[in-house]
């Protein structure tokens, strides 16, 4: 089965479809493949190509797609707003290894959405409708949206919803935060499931996804065909698998802490840039720390402490002085929060 077949089948399936998030220097082909040996994510998206006038595919994220180990489906995402670039750059990804397209219209960061594009073009629905159209003629494969539900406020999502439901997207993923949350609380999972029952293709959920019954939970409540996860994942890469778990039924396994430092460990090593200065190693660690210090302790110590760590020796002994032990972990934020 190739993987336009595979996606089509997960889009059809009986099981909630489970995707990692793309997360721009994070989601790269080492992390697609460590996740992958810890059940993994049913689909992987790339992180975003840049899309402009006188763009090129990033060969770090074409190198992602040649190489995927992981035998899971491949969506290659954009980010732009030029029309006749988008769709040059759709036409050069069909010639990769990609079950499909997918049109970034979320990403908060201020140096995307003041260029209006990622989350910056929920400001101009208009511009989107444009945009959909062409990219829909352009791409023969599935065709995918990735979305907030407003830039400023959720109100907007009632003008957006109709704009999506009337192009022939074949899924449409909602994170229910507005851009100008950023990753702030609350989720508005009213307006996923609102999706749901308005578009005629599937509806994947997204935000704040951080255990199996919470999983479920929002799968109930949204009447989503799936979940995408991005930061919950990196905290506890065991999180698709005890989803899969709680799905079937089923005891909900969890890692001691001895598990997490060697997750850890593989996760120094799928990052390690062997040129790089150490200390610019440990700082690049302490990116995914700040996910999965999380769920180490209530009162934020081993937080507090490896981020102020600065050589490996460092990091690596306040893993042990937290973590050296055997006792399972949920790896949750405290209360969720």
């Amino acid at each position: 089965m190739n993987q336009h077949e595979q996606f089509a089948a997960l889009l059809r399936g009986d099981t909630p479809l489970l995707a990692l998030a793309p997360m721009q220097d994070v989601t790269d082909g080492a992390f697609w493949k460590l996740m992958h040996r810890y059940g993994g994510a049913d689909v992987y998206w790339t992180e975003y190509f840049r899309v402009h006038a006188v763009s090129r595919l990033e060969k770090w994220i074409v190198e992602s797609i040649e190489q995927n180990a992981t035998g899971r489906p491949v969506i290659a995402q954009l980010i732009g707003n030029d029309i006749p670039s988008l769709v040059r750059t759709a036409r050069e990804l069909q010639q990769l290894p990609i079950a499909a397209i997918d049109l970034n219209l979320g990403c908060p960061a201020p140096i995307v959405y003041k260029k209006c594009a990622g989350g910056g073009l929920l400001r101009e629905p208009q511009r989107i409708d444009a945009i959909l159209g062409a990219l829909r003629d352009a791409v023969s494969i599935k065709f995918t949206v990735k979305t907030r539900v407003g830039f400023a406020s959720p109100d907007e999502f009632a003008t957006l919803l109709p704009i999506f439901a009337k192009h022939a997207i074949d899924l449409l993923t909602v994170h229910a935060r507005t851009v100008a949350q950023m990753y702030r609380l609350p989720v508005h999972y009213d307006l996923i499931r609102r999706a749901a029952e308005a578009m005629p293709c599937p509806v994947i959920a997204n935000g704040h996804v951080y255990s199996a019954d919470q999983a479920l939970q929002v799968l109930v409540e949204t009447k989503a065909r799936g979940l995408m996860i991005g930061r919950g994942v990196i905290r506890s890469p065991w999180l698709f698998d005890q989803i899969r778990q709680r799905q079937r039924g089923e005891r909900v396994t969890y890692p001691s802490g001895r598990d997490v430092i060697a997750y850890i460990t593989e996760l120094w090593e799928s990052q390690a840039s062997f040129d790089a200065p150490e200390k610019i190693q440990v700082e690049r660690m302490k990116k995914f720390m700040n996910y999965l210090g999380e769920g180490v302790d209530v009162d934020g110590q081993f937080l507090h402490q490896i981020r102020r760590s600065a050589t490996k020796a460092d990091f690596f002994r306040l893993c042990d002085e937290f973590l050296g032990h055997d006792r399972p972990m949920k790896l949750e934020p405290p209360s969720g929060s």
